[in-house]
């Protein structure tokens, strides 16, 4: 959520970088109902001083001997009582005007940061850098991961669909533990880099989806339970980060590195028509999110370290991908700054998506009310929050799937995976 004092104090900037963005987006509704409530808190601050300065007077005057009966104080008495029924009405109409402006907030996207590139489209994401292009198969023959993987009958889509419908997968025999082997590898990964492991829900309550910025915005996104207030997670960063929902933490605790694997429930809305077959677009994916909480002056160089956990899951499994910085009218909704990793797919010759890397700033952390506090120092602050993949599961399946593909159809297993499936071929 964005600080109203900062779009009351300077509006031209925070709509010059919201009109950035895709979208529409109008922040004078906001400002015209802050000016409303201001008044209204000015009003009500009048009244009140009043009320207590008659309050204060009366009892001077009776302490001093004048009769509670006389007509000076009967008149004190009654301009009170009109004043208290005067407030009483305006309490619930400022109540409402910051209710109002709450929810205005709540659907304004976060300001791109000075360091994301204006553009247009995903078209004007500029390429940082690229690594593994030694690592690309020289064989021109690659089946797609699901041509290959149903011909090996480790993945089957037809029976998924009987089960639940199109978009979710089966995975069977080597094909279930080459996922359970990539999960227990890139978690072991990230906690021997300092990351804390987490199993969250995976069922979680509108605050939660709200907090992180998922409501109001993306409710079309999420699948809702039809008896409960809650909610399947889209992805781990919204329990991992609610963790810390209404805390207060020392500043001695932070930085907060936490690491969690969850099934992840997307409704892909608006996706219809692309990438229909394969593991890249479904309803319930696996993933193993980064999750960090950190000091304000330290976001920045910490987002650069959150690419750099991604990237060396990617380059121990040895998979080529290159590493692009989103420009303002591609950025998530709740993030400031997102680099993506795009994983080479030699099937299609694209580099596609496999992990977002994303610097929320205190966006976050103002909607779940997360702060820290230093010691000696009065007060507290925002602290910023990172998110990131490391990564998504079945599209790391989908590139072994192509770059490991042999000539005879086998798929040689990743070296550092060998140990985890006991077998150097599927």
């Amino acid at each position: 959520m964005l600080d109203i004092k900062q779009i009351r104090e300077n509006p031209q900037l925070v709509q010059e970088k919201l009109n950035s963005r895709s979208g529409k987006y109008d922040i004078q509704p906001i400002l015209d109902l802050s000016q409303q409530q201001r008044e209204l808190e000015v009003k009500r601050n009048e009244l009140q001083a009043r009320s207590n300065e008659i309050g204060k007077l009366v009892g001077q005057k009776v302490k001093s001997g004048v009769n509670p009966q006389d007509a000076e104080i009967l008149a004190l008495k009654e301009e009170g009582n009109t004043l208290k029924t005067t407030l009483s009405a305006l309490e619930p109409q400022e109540k409402e005007l910051k209710s109002q402006i709450q929810d205005l907030l709540l659907a304004l996207p976060n300001l791109p940061s000075d360091s994301t590139p204006i553009g247009q489209s995903e078209d004007d994401n500029p390429e940082v850098r690229t690594w593994g292009d030694e690592y690309k198969p020289k064989n021109q023959n690659i089946l797609p991961h699901w041509e290959i993987g149903e011909k090996l009958g480790i993945l089957n889509f037809e029976k998924a669909v009987k089960i639940a419908q199109s978009r979710f997968v089966s995975l069977i025999g080597a094909g279930a533990a080459l996922e359970r082997a990539l999960i227990q590898f890139m978690l072991s990964k990230h906690i021997e880099n300092g990351y804390i492991e987490v199993s969250p829900p995976l069922l979680v309550n509108t605050d939660s989806l709200t907090g992180t910025g998922q409501l109001p915005k993306f409710a079309e996104e999420s699948f809702k339970c039809a008896d409960d207030e809650l909610w399947l997670i889209p992805t781990a960063e919204v329990p991992v980060t609610n963790l810390y929902r209404g805390d207060i933490i020392n500043a001695e605790e932070l930085p907060i590195y936490h690491t969690a694997y969850t099934p992840c429930f997307r409704r892909e809305a608006g996706s219809y028509g692309r990438d229909m077959r394969g593991l890249i677009r479904l309803h319930q994916f696996n993933k193993v999110e980064l999750v960090k909480l950190v000091k304000p002056e330290d976001s920045f160089e910490e987002l650069e370290k959150l690419v750099g956990s991604a990237e060396s899951i990617l380059q121990a499994l040895k998979l080529p991908y290159r590493v692009i910085n989103l420009c303002t009218a591609d950025l998530g909704f709740s993030s400031t700054k997102t680099y993506d990793l795009e994983v080479w797919l030699p099937s299609s010759g694209k580099y596609r998506e496999i992990s977002s890397c994303s610097n929320c700033v205190d966006f976050q952390a103002r909607r779940a009310d997360i702060r820290f506090k230093e010691a000696g120092k009065k007060g507290t602050q925002f602290v910023h929050t990172l998110n990131g993949s490391g990564l998504a599961v079945g599209r790391t399946m989908a590139a072994i799937l192509e770059n490991y593909q042999q000539a005879d159809g086998t798929i040689k297993v990743p070296e550092v995976l060998q140990v985890y499936l006991g077998r150097e071929v599927l």
